[in-house]
């Protein structure tokens, strides 16, 4: 077929078959406006694959069921996705101006840790994981020490090391963590 090469064969097909492509749709889906929209992207891909059809194989209504059938699905897919991305935000409050405003305000007041936090992936495993304990969990030296399972001194050590370490990386504010020595 040179349905996309010759405008007025496309016509004569086109007359020749909307209105049982116009039946298909309608079984399948309730929505009028989806009806109307359906039906010209089925005839949009038959544009696009009418090179495909083979009339040994078969009627040129069956080929055009089958084309139907393919967009049909594929808008059954995308609306069964649009579903479950709706579903998963469903009864959350989406942000407003005011909402991005201060997200913005505390991604800004965070950029520091940030920084520190990138310097921290470069240390080693031991002198992190005090640093990250004493620093971003807020444990005591002491606390550290006895969740990794390590000496106090052990833990004092790595948390020295780990803040010079950072301190030639981050500004000392950054690393410094109040009342925690």
């Amino acid at each position: 077929m040179r349905l996309n090469e010759d405008p007025a064969a496309f016509e004569a097909f086109y007359r020749r078959h909307v209105d049982a492509v116009l039946k298909f749709v309608a079984r399948r889906v309730s929505d009028p406006h989806l009806a109307a929209d359906l039906t010209a992207d089925i005839f949009l891909a038959v544009l696009d694959s009418a090179h495909t059809y083979v009339p040994g194989r078969g009627s040129e209504i069956a080929w055009l069921y089958g084309v139907a059938r393919n967009v049909v699905s594929a808008q059954h897919r995308k609306a069964a996705r649009e579903a479950r991305a709706t579903g998963r935000v469903a009864g959350r409050r989406l942000m407003d101006d005011d909402d991005l405003v201060r997200m913005e305000e505390r991604i800004d007041a965070e950029r520091r840790m940030r920084s520190a936090l990138e310097a921290m992936a470069e240390l080693p495993e031991g002198e992190r994981a005090v640093l990250e304990l004493v620093a971003i969990d807020q444990l005591t030296v002491a606390e550290a020490a006895a969740a990794l399972g390590i000496r106090q001194v052990t833990a004092r050590v790595r948390l020295h090391r780990a803040r010079k370490t950072l301190e030639t990386v981050a500004s000392p504010a950054a690393v410094y963590v109040e009342g925690q020595a």
